[in-house]
């Protein structure tokens, strides 16, 4: 089964074709279904990689950064 990263590198290699005109874009997603866009699907494609975006950061770790200032006084 493919990784995040590898599908979130496959949606995106199929949404530069798509916009480039190469050709209708096509892969198989995590579910193991078969996928198709074409040109007036590329808004669906472009959301579907901001899912797989959010899903990879959301599975990074988080870093807090605090910051404490004053004002010299």
């Amino acid at each position: 089964m493919p990784t995040q990263a590898e599908l979130l590198a496959d949606a995106e290699a199929a949404l530069h074709r798509l916009l480039t005109g190469a050709a209708a874009a096509s892969f198989t997603d995590s579910n193991g279904e078969r996928v198709e866009y074409q040109a007036a699907n590329a808004p669906r494609l472009a959301a579907y990689i901001q899912k797989l975006e959010s899903t990879i950061e959301g599975s990074r770790p988080t870093h807090t950064v605090r910051f404490s200032m004053s004002r010299g006084l």
